[in-house]
C-alpha cells in the first residue's frame, strides 16, 4: 500500500480507504469483522462510515441507523489507535425537528453519539454529508473549531459539495480565523467525472485532499451488470438500491465497460482492478474509497492499485468517454 498526504495536511492516508456502508446494512459483524481485518492487513489506515449508515437507509426506519458506527466501534476496541477514524454527519437520526442539519445543536449531538457509537474520544476526520442551504456556514464552522479545539476532532472535511459551496466555506474560514475543511469526498469514477470541470482545479489551487467515492461506479464498473439481463443475487442492484438504478438509466455505463474491456484484458486485469487503477492514476485524489461486502473483493480490488495507467490509456479512455458524452 502507498500513502499520500490529505491535502495541506502532514496527515497520510492509504490511497484506498474502506468504505463502510455495507456494515450493518448488507452485511452482519461476523462479516464486517473480516473485511475490516482484510483491509487492515493491505495495509488501508483509513476507515470511512457516516451516522447515517445502516438498515434503517433502506426501510426508513432511524432507530436502525447508527449500526456501521456501532460495528466498527466493536470489531476496532483495542486496535483505534492504529487507524484514521472518518465518519460524516448531516442527515436526518430521529424525529425531532432538530434531529438533522448542521446548526451547533446539533453537531454537538450528532459527535457525542457517534463518539459513544464508535467507542473512541476523538475523530480524526470529521466531515459534513452534503451542504445545508439553511444553516449559515459560520455557525456550522464555528462548531467545528470549538470542537478541534476541544480535541473531539482533528480534522474536519466535505462531502457532495460544489466547488462555490468549498470556496465560500473556506472564505468563511478565513474571514473569521477558523479551521477550514482539509478535504472534500465527491463520487468519482470513470463513469461519473463531473468534478474534473471545477472541482478538482479549485482543490488543486487551494492544496485541498479528495477522498473520492464510488471508484468502481456502484459496482457497474466490475463487468457484473450486463443491459437486459437480471442482476446477480445479493447484488446492490438486485437489493433495489435506488441510486444506481436511476444511474443505470441515465448514464451510458453499459457502453463505457464495453470500451474498456479491452484495456484491461490486455493488461490481464478484472475490470473492477482497471478502474481503481484509473483513479489513482490522477495524482489529485488523495485516497479512493473501496466499499467491500467481502473480504475476497479488497484483495482482488488491490491487486495491482499500486500500478499506475500509461499515458496512452488515459488518451484512449478519454477519447471513449468524450464519444459517450461522460467527458465534455
Amino acid at each position: 500500500m502507498k500513502y499520500r498526504r490529505l491535502g495541506r495536511t502532514g496527515l497520510k492516508v492509504s490511497e484506498v480507504s474502506l468504505g463502510t456502508m455495507a456494515f450493518g446494512r448488507w452485511i452482519d459483524e461476523d462479516a464486517s469483522a473480516k473485511v475490516l481485518d482484510t483491509a487492515l492487513d493491505a495495509g488501508i489506515n483509513v476507515i470511512d462510515s457516516a451516522d447515517v449508515y445502516g438498515r434503517g437507509m433502506d426501510v426508513g426506519d432511524v432507530s436502525l441507523l447508527g449500526e456501521s458506527e456501532a460495528i466498527i466501534g466493536r470489531i476496532l476496541k483495542g486496535r483505534r489507535e492504529n487507524v484514521i477514524l472518518a465518519t460524516k454527519f448531516h442527515n436526518r437520526m430521529g424525529p425531532g425537528i432538530n434531529d438533522a442539519g448542521q446548526s451547533r445543536y446539533y453537531i454537538y449531538r450528532a459527535l457525542e453519539n457517534s463518539l459513544r457509537r464508535l467507542q473512541t474520544d476523538h475523530i480524526d476526520l470529521y466531515q459534513i454529508h452534503s451542504f445545508d442551504a439553511e444553516t449559515p456556514i459560520d455557525e456550522t464552522l464555528r462548531a467545528l473549531d470549538d470542537l478541534i479545539k476541544q480535541g473531539k476532532i482533528r480534522y474536519i472535511g466535505c462531502s457532495n459539495y460544489a466547488a462555490w459551496q468549498l470556496a465560500k466555506a473556506h472564505g468563511v474560514s478565513a474571514l473569521h480565523g477558523l479551521h477550514r475543511f482539509d478535504s472534500v469526498q465527491p463520487e468519482y469514477s470513470l463513469i461519473t467525472r463531473g468534478i474534473e470541470k471545477e472541482l478538482v482545479p479549485f482543490a488543486q489551487s487551494e492544496n485541498v485532499g479528495i477522498i473520492s467515492y464510488s471508484p468502481l461506479g456502484r459496482g457497474i464498473l466490475t463487468g457484473k451488470y450486463r443491459q437486459g439481463e437480471a442482476p446477480p443475487a445479493e447484488s446492490r442492484l438486485a437489493a433495489g438500491e435506488k441510486r444506481l438504478e436511476l444511474l443505470l438509466q441515465s448514464n451510458p455505463a453499459y457502453d463505457l465497460v464495453d470500451a474498456i474491456r479491452p484495456l484491461a484484458e490486455a493488461r490481464g486485469w478484472t475490470l473492477a482492478q482497471f478502474a481503481l487503477a484509473w483513479v489513482l492514476s490522477h495524482s489529485y485524489i488523495s485516497s479512493a474509497i473501496l466499499g467491500a461486502s467481502k473480504p475476497e473483493q479488497i484483495v482482488d480490488s488491490l491487486k495491482f492499485a499500486e500500478e499506475r495507467l500509461t499515458s496512452e490509456e488515459l488518451i484512449l479512455i478519454n477519447e471513449a468517454s468524450r464519444r459517450l458524452g461522460l467527458l465534455l
